[in-house]
């Protein structure tokens, strides 16, 4: 059994045909899937789909990306994850690769949600492009090892996973890892301790070999496991195992 930990259900390239992908999901034995909001108009759909669907969770937060959305109060957040399926805030984090210039107001966002974070006591989901210093800096002076998280999409060196990972959080790739040009992300995927490692397709984006440039969806995960299985020289039911039960400890999701 298999969870993709971070992915978009709710956007077009998915929703147009979301029965046809949760059925690949479990012809697949992706048996959970976490849908990610990205930002307050997006969420209701997200919490809808996941109050439908015993499988799918949600989160609720406002991604780096989106300069000209207002800024969400921390109370606001953690009013809105209020619910048994709402299992994390985010995504949220900082991405300096994107947008340039004065990008305080993307780091007052970003302590914004682990402000939330910490009143709700959810985890965090955390996007990191090209800001990595910044991004541990800020998870460390607001404390966010008092709630954990999960660094999503992980392309950074292995210093960096081990930064976030001395603050209680998990490292998850994507379909990055199987690509040929990452080694040096393929490195980080083989030291990543089995109990912080996380899979994730991120979907609809980043397919992973052989079907990049694609349309992703959570049933590839299976890929992603594969490809650190071999990396790691293991079983592919030990990753799926260990990624399974880790997703289950971190978003405090029972057993299924």
């Amino acid at each position: 059994m298999f969870v993709d930990s971070h992915c978009h259900l709710t956007f077009p390239e998915l929703a147009a045909d979301l029965d046809a992908v949760l059925s690949r999901m479990r012809d697949n034995a992706v048996t959970r899937a976490l849908s990610v909001s990205v930002t307050m108009d997006d969420f209701p759909q997200v919490l809808a789909l996941a109050k439908r669907h015993p499988h799918i969770f949600g989160s609720v937060g406002v991604h780096p990306d989106y300069e000209d959305l207002p800024l969400v109060v921390p109370a606001e957040i953690a009013r809105l994850a209020d619910h048994p399926k709402i299992i994390a805030i985010g995504e949220t984090g900082l991405d300096y690769y994107r947008l340039k210039g004065d990008l305080e107001w993307q780091r007052e966002r970003f302590r914004n949600h682990i402000r939330a974070a910490r009143l709700c006591g959810k985890p965090l989901i955390i996007h990191c492009r090209a800001a990595a210093d910044d991004t541990l800096r800020i998870l460390r002076e607001e404390g966010a090892e008092a709630v954990g998280g999960v660094m999503h999409c992980f392309t950074e060196s292995w210093e960096v996973a081990q930064g976030a990972m001395d603050l209680g959080f998990y490292i998850s790739f994507s379909g990055i890892v199987t690509f040929k040009n990452a080694q040096a992300l393929k490195d980080v995927a083989t030291k990543v301790p089995m109990e912080r490692l996380l899979i994730e397709t991120d979907s609809p984006y980043l397919a992973p070999v052989p079907f990049r440039g694609k349309v992703n969806e959570p049933g590839l995960v299976v890929h992603v496991a594969q490809e650190i299985a071999q990396l790691r020289a293991l079983p592919l039911d030990r990753i799926a195992a260990e990624t399974t039960n880790n997703f289950n400890t971190l978003f405090r999701v029972l057993q299924s």
